[in-house]
């Protein structure tokens, strides 16, 4: 007896590992820090590290047209109050 409710909470565990784990999605998710000196694809702006720009510190998203500085963590919206985005650091 004890060794059935044994298998049943093992296998209630793997289920439940298998049942929460992260699915694969198209997220516009962008790297924590820009120390990696490259960008990701980006269907607008340039890649501020292959135009010599530097970002202000390692969380810088991107730098928008009107010269303000982004961080936000996703690509998606990025600056869109400020003209959009001339270089992007991640």
């Amino acid at each position: 007896m004890l060794a059935r409710i044994a298998a049943s909470a093992v296998a209630l565990a793997a289920a439940g590992v298998f049942l929460s784990a992260p699915t694969a999605s198209a997220s516009t998710a962008l790297p924590a820090t820009n120390s990696a000196h490259h960008c990701v694809h980006h269907t607008t702006g340039l890649c501020g590290w292959t135009h010599h720009q530097k970002p202000k510190d390692k969380y810088e998203t991107a730098k928008c047209k009107d010269a303000t500085v982004s961080y936000s963590a996703h690509s998606s919206g990025t600056c869109s109050h400020h003209s959009g985005v001339r270089y992007w650091f991640k």
